[in-house]
């Protein structure tokens, strides 16, 4: 028997082993071998920086990482395969029906059948047990690559219109691939688990109109999480679907269809247009509610600066004087700062704040007194005062940005009737077809990474390295307060992935084969490879919220 040597590790943050395996050995084998060590079960690997199915054989001298769902590109294969899965169920039980794979809502996939009656309760139980029945005869997940005129002909015979104009309009794609289930033939982008016996944890729940396909969370691999009605974002996603339809684009090849000239022009005004319009309407309604600290929060790469300034004129517009002020600037000294399990100075924790003197100036300003509001200085990691002494205004308003905006150990001494609290988060309406979804995490680390290349100097390779640690930061501060908030801001533009190609790509593609986050940077290309360039964003207003990220900003000091 022949065999070959490989370098093998069974987490990506542990050493490489050297070991022997026979030539041909496939990846799921010896993740086989391997399993009763690990918490968790390998679902792919690594292979030489590239991410595998398992399926995958060894042939050569190779570097091999077992992956589980912590990562997030194979979290979202086994969201690929659980939808497969899905979709090859309803086929089975109810026929050849249209099926929308939505939003991210609720911990899971917000899908409707689109057949002109609601699911029943025992069709719905019905679609359950097909799906646990292929789970347990551990059917086969089947590719094909072809190229596109043989990928058009297979969709033409399946009827896939959406996918059909989502390949016309994408003209990068030479091959493709399909997978198939038992005979159900679909096309998804990105790879998939080897078969349904890997899907061993998920949910279906009735809700509203459609469907919730539930799944694991990356941080806890082995459990359906809890659920939340998350009513809010619900809203918040159809009035995206509804600005959708006034702009006349859900999908990928309808953006792609007013990606140049006037078309794109009227697109962009649009988008920006309906922005202004509920920034304007948020405005109203603290008015109204007469509330005068206004707390806003939102994951990374929200838009919450260029969202605060814009707030603070349109409040300016209906008579109001806001002072608008950040919480970056109430760091703690550096010496102070809480660490994290690695011992690095961890800035997310709400502990990095000085809560106390933060508390006592907000009090201060909204009692009509004066404070001496610091600024925090990142290079020698400590307040300075003596700059900002302001004194509040009879009924001013106090508008905060910060990630921890919506948790109330941040204002704990201050009276909840002075609080307004707005959750901001880009929440794409898009599809890159009627089963292929954007995650809106994609839209939020392309605009971050274009930020740090433009204005921290950090290149794309690191951007992808500290990602995962942003993603932990948030899951614990700031998605767990969400439902807080009095209303809900998207800050997602219909139009901004055919702008973001442009400055992405380039940033992209500096990262090599031989660089570890070498498989995300090529799954982000392929990803944008769906989308035509808008080449000239003179278009886009200097108060827009994208400009905070590709420059440009009117607000950017």
């Amino acid at each position: 028997m022949e065999e070959v040597k490989i370098r093998l590790r069974t987490d990506l943050r542990a050493p490489f082993e050297k070991i022997s395996v026979r030539k041909g050995l496939p990846l799921s084998e010896l993740a086989a071998a391997y399993q009763p060590k690990l918490p968790y079960r390998i679902l792919a690997a690594k292979v030489n920086r590239q991410l595998r199915e398992l399926n995958k054989v060894i042939d050569e001298p190779e570097d091999v990482t077992l992956l589980d769902m912590r990562a997030n590109a194979v979290n979202l294969m086994y969201q690929r395969s659980l939808s497969l899965l899905y979709l090859k169920a309803i086929r089975d039980v109810l026929g050849k029906v249209d099926v929308f794979l939505g939003n991210s809502l609720n911990k899971g996939i917000y899908t409707t059948i689109r057949r002109g009656t609601h699911l029943s309760a025992e069709e719905l139980r019905a679609v359950d047990g097909r799906m646990r029945e292929l789970v347990k005869a551990d059917v086969s997940f089947v590719k094909e690559i072809v190229d596109r005129e043989t990928a058009l002909a297979h969709l033409r015979e399946d009827g896939s219109t959406g996918k059909i104009r989502l390949l016309e309009s994408a003209a990068d794609f030479e091959w493709v691939a399909f997978y198939s289930l038992d005979g159900f033939r679909n096309y998804f982008y990105g790879q998939m688990l080897p078969s349904t016996g890997y899907i061993e944890h998920f949910e279906l729940r009735a809700y509203r109109n459609g469907v919730l396909l539930r799944f694991p969370h990356r941080s806890k691999p082995d459990e359906i999480p809890p659920y939340t009605d998350e009513k809010k974002l619900y809203g918040a996603f159809g009035e995206a679907n509804r600005w959708g339809e006034l702009l006349g684009i859900s999908m990928a090849a309808d953006l792609n269809e007013r990606a140049e000239g006037e078309r794109a022009v009227e697109m962009i005004q649009l988008s920006e247009a309906l922005h202004e319009k509920s920034v304007a309407g948020i405005a109203d309604r603290v008015a109204k509610e007469n509330k005068r600290l206004i707390l806003i929060a939102g994951p990374s790469s929200s838009g919450k600066t260029t969202f605060a300034r814009r707030l603070c004129i349109q409040l300016k517009v209906i008579g109001l004087s806001p002072l608008w002020l950040s919480t970056d600037d109430y760091f703690v000294n550096r010496a102070d700062c809480p660490t994290d399990a690695t011992g690095e100075k961890n800035f997310e924790e709400i502990t990095a704040l000085d809560l106390p003197l933060f508390n006592a100036h907000m009090n201060a300003l909204l009692h009509g007194e004066t404070a001496d509001i610091p600024r925090y200085d990142f290079q020698e990691g400590a307040k300075f005062f003596g700059e900002r002494i302001t004194r509040g205004k009879q009924g001013q308003l106090i508008v905060i940005e910060g990630i921890h905006g919506l948790n109330e150990q941040l204002t704990a001494d201050i009276d909840d009737g002075e609080k307004f609290k707005i959750y901001i988060s880009p929440l794409t309406a898009l599809n890159i077809d009627e089963h292929n979804r954007i995650p809106t995490t994609d839209v939020r680390f392309l605009r971050r990474m274009i930020r740090d290349a433009r204005t921290r100097g950090i290149d794309a390779k690191r951007t992808i390295a500290t990602w995962p640690a942003v993603r932990a930061g948030e899951d614990k501060n700031i998605f767990p307060f969400s439902g807080e908030a009095d209303v809900l801001f998207n800050s997602a533009h219909i139009y901004e992935l055919a702008v973001l190609k442009k400055y992405a790509m380039p940033l992209l593609g500096t990262i090599t084969e031989t660089d570890e986050e070498y498989s995300e940077a090529y799954r982000l290309r392929r990803f944008l490879q769906f989308f035509k360039t808008i080449k000239d964003d003179s278009a886009i207003v200097n108060n827009s919220i994208l400009r905070e990220f590709i420059g440009g900003s009117i607000f950017e000091v």
